[in-house]
């Protein structure tokens, strides 16, 4: 499993040097209740709602025969990825040997030095981004 994030359709391409231990996917629903008088509480089936995605690990300083690349060093990755956030763009979010690929949005992101490594440790939070589809009416 490798995870890639792109921007521009592939303009630029950064591939995580070391893969998470686990990520986890949120898939909610928005179903409201509604309280009647006389049922009690009743669930009206609402639309899916955003998936979101969060998972963590670290940005390597130095080579590492484990890592899955090395085109970047440490804080050199939080730097894109800050870079992207503040053009205000949605990023291209593929996870291989899985179904993710979709445009996400980073919704919080926190890194760090956390050993004398000089590894950038991060943990990150992003948001499906779906595309808007608006339906025009013809007159």
């Amino acid at each position: 499993m490798d995870i890639f994030f792109s921007v521009n359709n592939r303009k630029t391409v950064l591939q995580l040097p070391i893969v998470p231990s686990e990520f986890k996917i949120k898939s909610p629903f928005n179903n409201e209740t509604w309280s009647t008088i006389n049922q009690g509480d009743i669930l009206l089936i609402g639309q899916r709602g955003l998936k979101s995605i969060s998972f963590e690990s670290f940005f390597p300083k130095k080579k590492y025969k484990f890592a899955r690349t090395d085109k970047y060093k440490g804080w050199e990755y939080a730097e894109l990825l800050e870079t992207w956030r503040d053009k205000r763009i949605p990023i291209r979010l593929v996870i291989t040997n899985t179904k993710i690929n979709m445009l996400v949005l980073i919704d919080d992101f926190e890194y760090g030095p956390q050993d004398g490594t000089g590894d950038v440790y991060y943990s990150i939070s992003m948001t499906e981004f779906p595309e808007i589809k608006l339906k025009t009416k013809r007159v």
